[in-house]
C-alpha cells in the first residue's frame, strides 16, 4: 500500500512488483496481486480497469475523475464536477436502480502527445 500511495502514476501490479523486488527480493507477483485484491475489496484502492494492456490502480479513493491519454496511456487525476442530486433523481427511474456514485473518465491526448 505504501508503494502504491507513493506515486500518482496509477501503476500496474507489475510496476509495483518491480519497485518492491529490490527491497524485498523474496516477494512474488502473486503476493502483489493478492494484496491489491484485498485492498480493493476493503475499498482502500480503486482499479481503473485495463489501460495499455495492464490493470491500473489508484490509491486515492477521494472523489476525482481521470483523463487517459490514448497515445501513451498516461492517467491524470482531474477534479470532479459537483455531483447533482437532480441528475441522480433523473437516472434512478429510467433504470430502476439507486445511483450512489459515479466515476468519469475522459480520453484524448495528453500535453506530451499532442
Amino acid at each position: 500500500m505504501e508503494k502504491l500511495s507513493s506515486t500518482k502514476s496509477h501503476p500496474s501490479a507489475e510496476w509495483i512488483f518491480r519497485e518492491l523486488k529490490n527491497e524485498h527480493p523474496d516477494i512474488g507477483i502473486a503476493t502483489v496481486y493478492r494484496n491489491l485484491g484485498e485492498f480493493r475489496e476493503r475499498g482502500e484502492i480503486r482499479s481503473l480497469g485495463t489501460i495499455g494492456g495492464q490493470e491500473r490502480f489508484d490509491a486515492s479513493t477521494m472523489r476525482h475523475d481521470h483523463f487517459i491519454c490514448e497515445v501513451c496511456s498516461a492517467i491524470i487525476d482531474i477534479p470532479s464536477l459537483p455531483e447533482s442530486e437532480t441528475t441522480y433523481s433523473k437516472i434512478d427511474p429510467e433504470i430502476g436502480a439507486t445511483v450512489t456514485a459515479h466515476h468519469v473518465t475522459y480520453y484524448g491526448r495528453c500535453c506530451k502527445c499532442k
